[in-house]
C-alpha cells in the first residue's frame, strides 16, 4: 500500500492555517456582536463575559444605573451555550467534523433571529432580552468551538490571555515573529469588529447580528467545505 496525493504534514499545515484563518474571522464577528451588545443593550457585552463579571460586582455594590438583570442573563446564556455544545461536541472527534458544522449552523442561527428581533422590535423590553440570551448563548456556543478546534491564542471571544502572551513574548524575544503573529491578529481582527460593529449601531441595530450572522455563515459554509476537501486529499492506492 503506498500514500499519493500529498505528505500528511502538508495536511496537517493546511488545516492549522485553515483553522486560524477561520478562527480569526469568527473574532471578528465577536468584536462586531459586542459592540453591538454594549452600545445598543445598555453596556452588555455578549461575547466578552469578563466585562460582564466585573460589570455585575459593580451593580452588586450598589453602583447605580447598571443593567445587572441584563447582565446576568448574558452570562447564564452563555455559560448554558458553551456547556450544551462541548457536550454535544465531546463524542465527536476533535477539529472540523459535522458536529463543530451543526453547533456553528444553530449559533450563526440565533444571531440571525437576533437580527429580526431587533428588527422588529427594536425598543420591547422582552424582545432585548429574548435577543441578549440568545445572542450570548450563540456566542458561548462559538467559544466551545474554538475550543475544540484548539488555536493557540484564539479564543474568539476574550484577548486578554491573548495580549499577555503577546507582551510577555514581545519584550522577552524582540523579533518580527514575536511582534507580528497570529495573537495581534486576534488582537486586531476584534479591534476592527469591534469598530465596524459602533459604525452599524449608527446605522440600525438589526445590521450589527445581520452582518454578524452573515460573517458566521460564511465560516461555517469555508469550514466545511474546506474541512470535506482536506478529508479526501489523502488516498491509498495498492
Amino acid at each position: 500500500m503506498a500514500m499519493s496525493e500529498r505528505p500528511p504534514d502538508v495536511g496537517v499545515d493546511r488545516e492549522a492555517t485553515r483553522n486560524l484563518a477561520l478562527m480569526l474571522v469568527l473574532t471578528f464577528a465577536t468584536g462586531v456582536v459586542d459592540a453591538g451588545g454594549f452600545l445598543g443593550f445598555d453596556t452588555v457585552f455578549l461575547g466578552n463575559m469578563t466585562g460582564n463579571v466585573l460589570i455585575l460586582g459593580m451593580g452588586a455594590a450598589g453602583a447605580d444605573g447598571l443593567p445587572v438583570f441584563s447582565l446576568a442573563l448574558a452570562l447564564i446564556a452563555f455559560i448554558v451555550g458553551a456547556g450544551i455544545a462541548s457536550l454535544f461536541l465531546r463524542s465527536g472527534r476533535r477539529g472540523w467534523s459535522p458536529r463543530l458544522t451543526a453547533v456553528l449552523v444553530v449559533s450563526a442561527s440565533l444571531v440571525a433571529g437576533t437580527s429580526v428581533l431587533v428588527w422588529l422590535q427594536p425598543t420591547e423590553h422582552v424582545a432585548v432580552m429574548f435577543a441578549i440570551g440568545m445572542t450570548a448563548g450563540a456566542m458561548g456556543m462559538q467559544a466551545a468551538v474554538a475550543r475544540n478546534i484548539g488555536v493557540a491564542d484564539v479564543t474568539t471571544v476574550v484577548v486578554t490571555s491573548t495580549i499577555t502572551a503577546w507582551a510577555i513574548d514581545m519584550f522577552a524575544r524582540p523579533s518580527r515573529a514575536t511582534i507580528l503573529n497570529r495573537r495581534l491578529a486576534a488582537i486586531v481582527t476584534i479591534l476592527v469588529g469591534a469598530l465596524v460593529g459602533a459604525l452599524l449601531v449608527k446605522v440600525a441595530l438589526w445590521s450589527v447580528f445581520a452582518v454578524a450572522a452573515g460573517v458566521s455563515a460564511v465560516v461555517v459554509v469555508c469550514g466545511h467545505v474546506l474541512a470535506s476537501a482536506g478529508s479526501g486529499g489523502i488516498t491509498r492506492t495498492s
